[in-house]
C-alpha cells in the first residue's frame, strides 16, 4: 500500500503521471478503500454524515469517472481506464485528507479566512491534478486536461444541483 500512496503522492505534485500506476484490479479496489476513508474522515471531522450527502457523493463519484470514461473513448484509449481511475481516485483520496489535516491543523490557528482560502486553494489544486492525470493519459498538453477537468467538475456541480435539488416549500 505505501508504494502506491507514495506514487499517488508524486501523481498529486505532478512528478509522475497515471502511466506511473500499474494496471491492477487490486490497486484499484485500494484507491477505492482510501477514497471511502477520505470520505468517511471528511465527513466526520467536517459534517454529520446523512443518506442525502453520501448519495450526493456517490452520485457526483460515479459521473466524474463516467465523464473521465468519456473522454479516454473518445481518445481511444480506453485501455488506459483502469490506471487513469486508480490515480484519479487515489490522488483525489490523498487530497481530501490532506485538505482535512491542514484545515484542522493550520485552519484552527488562523480562522475562517484562511480556512476558505484553503477551499479555494483546494479546489485549484484538485482541478490542477485530475487535468495533469487526464492530460497525460490522452497525451494531450496539461492545459487541455485542466480545461477538460474543469468542464467535468461543472458538469458534476450542475447534476448534483438538479439531482439534488431541494424541493421549494409551500
Amino acid at each position: 500500500m505505501l508504494p502506491l500512496i507514495r506514487t499517488l503522492f508524486d501523481i498529486a505534485l505532478f512528478r509522475k503521471g497515471p502511466e506511473s500506476v500499474p494496471r491492477s484490479s487490486i490497486l484499484l479496489i485500494m484507491s477505492l478503500v482510501l477514497w471511502g476513508l477520505a470520505i468517511a474522515a471528511y465527513n466526520t471531522v467536517f459534517a454529520p454524515t446523512n443518506q442525502v450527502s453520501f448519495q450526493r457523493e456517490v452520485f457526483g463519484f460515479i459521473l466524474g469517472l463516467a465523464c473521465y470514461f468519456s473522454v479516454l473513448a473518445v481518445a481511444e484509449v480506453k485501455e488506459r481506464a483502469l490506471q487513469t481511475f486508480t490515480a484519479l481516485i487515489g490522488c483525489g483520496a490523498i487530497m481530501v485528507l490532506c485538505f482535512i489535516a491542514m484545515v484542522v491543523t493550520v485552519g484552527q490557528l488562523l480562522g475562517n479566512l484562511f480556512v476558505n482560502l484553503l477551499v479555494v486553494a483546494y479546489l485549484i489544486w484538485s482541478i490542477s491534478v485530475e487535468g495533469h492525470i487526464i492530460a497525460k493519459a490522452i497525451d494531450r498538453a496539461l492545459y487541455i486536461g485542466v480545461i477538460i477537468a474543469a468542464v467535468i467538475f461543472v458538469v458534476q456541480i450542475g447534476a448534483l444541483e438538479m439531482v439534488f435539488r431541494e424541493a421549494p416549500e409551500g
